[in-house]
């Protein structure tokens, strides 16, 4: 434990730092988390997610059994019936798990569906608006007392 009291070390003493523990720029911080979340929200609204048939690994017309993906799970579920402690069971039950989600995951289709130029601009001006104002959120600020130099 370090002596400030903290039991992470950080500053004691009860004054309130900033965003990212420089001095000032919170309000920055919040408007541009606010308009980085708008503008993200609007660009997501405009895609469309579409799934496809079953084609593990790009494996042609022998890869679009999803039936065949099953059985290591299967096979984990049932010997963890038998033993709930076996390793290779987790093992089985836990990787087919993960086969069949990223059997999932590689065959979604994502298309960002027709808008104008000018809602496009919007939403990523926003995007960009937003992180800019992040990122000279986090900067350190003067305080009142201090002057340029």
């Amino acid at each position: 434990m370090s002596d400030s009291g903290s039991s992470f070390g950080g500053k004691s003493g009860g004054r309130f730092e900033g965003a990212g523990g420089t001095p000032g720029g919170v309000g920055e911080f919040f408007i541009g988390l606010l308009v980085a979340a708008i503008g993200f929200f609007l660009l997501f609204s405009h895609v469309q997610v579409h799934s496809s048939y079953w084609n593990f690994m790009g494996l042609g017309g022998a890869g679009r059994s999803f039936g065949i993906s099953l059985i290591p799970l299967l096979f984990g579920i049932g010997i963890l019936f038998v033993n709930g402690k076996s390793v290779l069971g987790w093992f089985l039950a836990v990787g087919g798990l993960l086969f069949i989600l990223a059997g999932i995951l590689i065959n979604l289709d994502i298309y960002f569906t027709g808008t104008s130029l000018m809602n496009t601009l919007i939403m990523l001006a926003c995007i960009a608006a937003g992180l800019g104002l992040i990122v000279k959120g986090l900067r350190p600020h003067k305080t009142k007392g201090e002057s340029s130099p």
